[in-house]
C-alpha cells in the first residue's frame, strides 16, 4: 500500500540534509531519547516475530505553521530498523555512554586521556554501525512541508512500514515536530501582525542554548528577517544579528554615545554591520536619540527603544493621564520619530523591543506606529502545538482506536 507520491529515498527530495540536524544517531537508535514503552514495544514486536506493516498518521490540534518535517523525516532515516545483535549492540552502548561521560569530566583537565577515549569513541561508534540493519528503504513516507499552515486535526505525516523498525522513534519526531511548529507559528502570527515590516528573532535568551539551531530554523520559516546568535542562523549558513546590550552602556558609565562609538569602532567599522544606538539606559529615548545621532551622524543606522514596562520615559511625563505611557508605546516611538526627523536625522529607523507579541504588534500598526523593525523575545516560546502519533493500518486494513481513523492528506499545491 502506498500512502502518496513520496516514498523511501524519495521523500528526501528538497528537504534539509540530514547532516544538518547533528542527531545523536546511536542514542535514537537505542531508544535513549524515547519514551520507554515505545522501546519495549519494539523489543516486544521483535521477539515475538510479530512485525505487521502499518501506518502511522501524524496531527495536531490547531491552526498552525507547520515546521520540524525535514528533521523529523531525518530522525527516520537514521533510526529505523534493527540491531542484528540487541545483546552487543546494548553492551557497545552502555560502553559508549561511560566514554562520553567521561570525555566530559576529563576534556580540560587530562588531554592524553581526553585524546584516547576520542578514538575509544569512534571504535565503539563504528561497532554499533556495524550491526545496524538499515529499514529506512522500507518505509513509505507522506508528509507536508515545512512552512505550510495547517488546520486542527489535520494529518501532515504518514509514516507506513513495520512497525518494529520505527515504533522507538515516535518520542522523538513528535518532539522535534511541537517544538519547531511552535515557534515557526508564533513567529508566524508576528510577521502577518506587523504588516510587512520586519520581525527579528529575539529569543535566544529565554531558553536553553542548546535549541538555538532548530529554533533559529523554525523562526525564519515563520518569517523572521533575522535571529539574534550564529548558532541560531546555522542552518542556513548565515550570521545573528544584534544591537547593544544595557551592560556595554554601564561599561562606559552610562555613556550611550561613547559606547555605540565604541561598538562602531571596534565591531562595525569597515563591514556591513549596522550601528544601532539603544536609547532608553537613561529613561530618555528622545534626549538620548538625538544625543547619539548628533554626534554619530551617518555613522547611525537606527536606534532601539527597549524601555521596561515599569518605567515611564522622562518625554512623556507630561502627558501620564492621557493614555497607558510605561514601557514602549506608539506615543513613544512617535516622539523619537519626530525628534529625529525635526533635527534632520529621518534616515534614523526605530527598533522597538520588551514584551511586543502579536496583539501588540498589531495595536502598533492599528495606531500607526513609525516603528521599522519589531524586535521579539519570550512571546515567541509561549503556547503548545501537542502532536501525536496513531496507528490507523495494519497490514493494508483499517485499525486504529476509536475517534483516530485514518485521513487522507490534503494536497497543496508547489
Amino acid at each position: 500500500m502506498s500512502t502518496g507520491p513520496e516514498g523511501r529515498e524519495d521523500v528526501l527530495e528538497g528537504r534539509l540534509p540530514v547532516h544538518i540536524f547533528d542527531l545523536p544517531v546511536h542514542e535514537i537508535r537505542m531508544g535513549y531519547r524515547s519514551d520507554v514503552y515505545f522501546w519495549r514495544e519494539k523489543l516486544i514486536l521483535e521477539r515475538d516475530r510479530h512485525n505487521p506493516r502499518v501506518l502511522m498518521q501524524v496531527f495536531q490540534k490547531k491552526h498552525a505553521v507547520l515546521c520540524g518535517v525535514d528533521e523529523a523525516i531525518a530522525i527516520l532515516k537514521v533510526g529505523t530498523g534493527y540491531y542484528k545483535d540487541l545483546d552487543r549492540a546494548q553492551e557497545l552502548f552502555s560502553r559508549l555512554l561511560e566514554i562520553k561521560a567521561e570525555m566530559r569530566r576529563v576534556r580540560y583537565t587530562d588531554r592524553e586521556r581526553f585524546l584516547t577515549l576520542v578514538g575509544e569513541r569512534y571504535e565503539v561508534e563504528s561497532a554499533l554501525d556495524e550491526i545496524w540493519v538499515d529499514q529506512f528503504h522500507e518505509l513509505n513516507i507522506s508528509a507536508l512541508r515545512d512552512g505550510d499552515e495547517v488546520e486542527p486535526y489535520e494529518p501532515v505525516m504518514h509514516i507506513e512500514g513495520p512497525a518494529a523498525s520505527f515504533a522507538h522513534l515516535e518520542t522523538v519526531y513528535l518532539g522535534v515536530l511541537a517544538r519547531r511548529t511552535k515557534v515557526a507559528t508564533n513567529v508566524r502570527r508576528c510577521v502577518e501582525a506587523a504588516q510587512g515590516k520586519p520581525v527579528l528573532f529575539f529569543a535566544a535568551r529565554f531558553d536553553h542554548f542548546s535549541v538555538q539551531g532548530g529554533d533559529g530554523y523554525a523562526a525564519t520559516i515563520g518569517g523572521a528577517k533575522a535571529v539574534s546568535t550564529d548558532a541560531g542562523a546555522e542552518w542556513w549558513g548565515s550570521k545573528g544579528i544584534g544591537t547593544m546590550p544595557h551592560a556595554l552602556i554601564a561599561c562606559y558609565r552610562g555613556d550611550t554615545v561613547l559606547a555605540t562609538y565604541k561598538f562602531y569602532e571596534h565591531i562595525a567599522k569597515g563591514t556591513d554591520i549596522k550601528v544601532i544606538a539603544l536609547v532608553d539606559y537613561h529613561n530618555d529615548c528622545v534626549g538620548t536619540s538625538l544625543e547619539v545621532a548628533r554626534r554619530l551622524g551617518r555613522i547611525l543606522w537606527a536606534v532601539r527603544l527597549d524601555t521596561s514596562d515599569t518605567m515611564v520615559d522622562r518625554s512623556l511625563w507630561e502627558e501620564m493621564m492621557q493614555f497607558d505611557p510605561r514601557g514602549v508605546n506608539v506615543r513613544l516611538v512617535e516622539k523619537v520619530r519626530m525628534a529625529l526627523d525635526r533635527e534632520g536625522f529621518p534616515w534614523v529607523k526605530i527598533i522597538v523591543s520588551g514584551g511586543f507579541n502579536p496583539q501588540k504588534i498589531a495595536l502598533f500598526e492599528e495606531q500607526k506606529a513609525p516603528v521599522d523593525y519589531y524586535a521579539v523575545g519570550s512571546a515567541l516560546f509561549e503556547g503548545k502545538y501537542d502532536f501525536t502519533a496513531d496507528v490507523v493500518m495494519v497490514n493494508g486494513r483499517p485499525e486504529a482506536k476509536k475517534g483516530r481513523e485514518y485521513r487522507p492528506m490534503r494536497p497543496r499545491r508547489r
